[in-house]
């Protein structure tokens, strides 16, 4: 089982790495992030590229004692540090999070696959999908990594796109020109997209930065020294790699007078590259999308079959159902693939769950040895409670909105009465400080 989900912590960092980044950087990255970029400009890097360099940088932060702990999953943790309860209601968001993720690198796939190879949307998620669950199934976290490898080189297409994209749209001048005969003389500034992404980063960098599949890598590092060299390093590629797809989109205002039919990226690829560059380009970012996606099916697994699954099976056993797991969190992703398609809705309904339940209990965990058990559950329970109410909403039930939808207020809100709750809770409660300190220990003992 070690093996199957981290690879037996025996590969380097470099290589943890790169997996890292080929996960993170998929489908909304490399086709969504240009699209916004032809409507927002550079404002656009708020989408993705921000919340991630903010996860990335506090997940650095947090590298050692997150190895150091020794436990390979947060509901292991999470049981040490509080209680079975907590830990299977933690695994249970979880195993939410990463099956809607999954989901929206299929829309993603769906998109590329049915737009460039004509396919239509349904067979382009069934075909981008099926490949990713082969090598998940059968070669687990090890799989995964070997192939991110060979996918991150494949990614790095996105140069050809770029190059071409500048070339074409005649450099930087152009588009601010074009820009402004448009009347949009904030096309060109970064900052213009922080008051439009700022919930979204809110909410995205604060889900990332617990995120299980990442702490999965940091997990399966040799050390905790490791653990650090590759955050750092994944933190100082993914800047230009998230600007080069914002400059691609933009140079589109130049070239297309609307956003083309299955998006700047995949207009570009059909219309300016010859057949042969083409056909590499289409390999590379459909690379991108399948890393992002076989990260997030292999930690569902993990979460299904390490922290959900009652009793105790032979590690043969364990195996298989590791398979059978890796099968079903395929095709539940499917399913929900094939309702919601909208890369940015189902990111959210995905992100908006982790941030408001698991956040706080999680991440305090490391830090407030006051925290208990009942304060764990209860904020998790409020926080998920909260995320229902606002998913019920959205989905268009006649129920009152104190507050505006998908703003970054509802985000602060929740994240804010989470923490009350967990506080007053805690502090109502009798204290647990056997288990904080042992807990913390742990952080400590190995990292120094």
């Amino acid at each position: 089982m070690e093996d199957y989900f981290f690879a037996g912590r025996s590969l380097p960092f470099w290589a943890l790495s790169i997996t890292f980044i080929a996960s993170w950087w998929g489908g909304g990255s490399a086709l969504s992030t240009a699209d916004l970029a032809f409507a927002d400009g550079m404002g656009a890097f708020w989408y993705y590229g921000v919340p991630v360099l903010v996860a990335t940088l506090l997940m650095g932060l947090g590298a050692r004692a997150i190895r150091s702990v020794g436990y390979l999953t947060q509901g292991a943790m999470m049981e040490a540090r509080y209680s079975r309860p907590v830990a299977r209601l933690l695994a249970l968001m979880i195993l939410f999070f990463m099956l809607f993720s999954a989901a929206s690198q299929m829309v993603a796939v769906g998109d590329f696959f049915g737009t460039f190879l004509g396919m239509g949307y349904e067979g382009g998620v069934l075909a981008g999908t099926l490949i990713v669950l082969v090598y998940s199934m059968f070669g687990g976290f090890r799989g995964v990594v070997l192939t991110d490898i060979i996918q991150f080189l494949l990614l790095l297409s996105a140069l050809a796109v770029f190059v071409v994209a500048m070339q074409e749209c005649g450099g930087l001048g152009p588009i601010a020109e074009a820009a402004a005969r448009s009347g949009r003389p904030e096309f060109m500034s970064l900052t213009a997209g922080a008051p439009k992404y700022l919930m979204y980063v809110i909410t995205v960098g604060c889900s990332w930065m617990i995120q299980a599949n990442v702490w999965q890598r940091i997990s399966a590092t040799r050390d905790t020294r490791d653990a650090r060299r590759m955050t750092v390093m994944s933190f100082f590629i993914y800047i230009p790699l998230y600007l080069i797809v914002v400059l691609t989109g933009m140079a589109g205002i130049v070239l297309f007078d609307t956003l083309p039919k299955g998006g700047v990226v995949t207009a570009l690829v059909e219309s300016s590259m010859s057949p042969l560059l083409a056909a590499v380009v289409f390999v590379g970012i459909s690379a991108a999308i399948m890393s992002t996606m076989d990260s997030l099916i292999n930690t569902g697994a993990m979460t299904l079959v390490m922290d959900l699954l009652p009793g105790s099976y032979d590690e043969k056993t364990r195996l298989r159902l590791s398979r059978l797991a890796t099968l079903v969190i395929v095709a539940v992703g499917i399913l929900i693939s094939l309702r919601i398609r909208s890369i940015f809705e189902i990111t959210w309904i995905a992100s908006d769950i982790v941030t408001t339940g698991v956040f706080v209990p999680l991440v305090l965990a490391f830090f407030w040895r006051r925290g208990t058990s009942r304060g764990a559950l209860c904020s998790m329970l409020c926080g998920l409670a909260y995320c229902l109410y606002n998913l019920a909403i959205f989905l268009g039930m006649p129920l009152p909105a104190f507050w505006e939808q998908q703003s970054a207020l509802q985000v602060i809100l929740g994240v804010c009465l989470s923490l009350l709750v967990f506080t007053v809770t805690s502090l109502l409660d009798e204290p647990e400080y056997h288990k904080a300190d042992a807990f913390l220990a742990r952080t400590r003992q190995q990292a120094c």
